[in-house]
């Protein structure tokens, strides 16, 4: 199994960049693809980006492409959330997840086993 914390959320205003982390703790890091998935009051929760055990594969929602890049340094048991030109509807808990390296899902599947505790990110116009 695998404990996930992350961190680097906060209240910023539209088009402000923050970064978000997510430290991972038991199992070999490098087993698991990586996800960040958010949920806005009152939503349900939303797909991101994901991120192949290697890192030489990413996946995002069309809302966030161009904008968000996702990044793992498995020497360090670390992925990252870079988020920039930040949005008012980008507002949400983001959750890092983790599941099996060779598990088969979709791309932009919500169906993780692992879940940190969310970090609150709100983006003011």
């Amino acid at each position: 199994q695998v404990q996930l914390v992350e961190s680097g959320g906060g209240l910023v205003q539209a088009g402000d960049s923050l970064r978000l982390s997510c430290a991972a703790s038991g199992r070999t890091f490098s087993t698991y693809r990586m996800a960040w998935i958010r949920q806005a009051p009152g939503k349900e929760r939303e797909f991101v980006a994901a991120i192949s055990w290697s890192g030489d594969n990413t996946h995002y929602a069309g809302s966030v492409k161009g904008r968000f890049t996702i990044s793992r340094d498995n020497a360090k048991s670390t992925a990252y959330l870079q988020m920039n030109s930040l949005k008012p509807e980008d507002t949400a808990v983001y959750y890092c997840a983790a599941v099996d390296r060779w598990a088969t899902m979709s791309p932009s599947s919500t169906r993780y086993d692992f879940w940190g505790q969310g970090t609150q990110v709100t983006v003011s116009s």
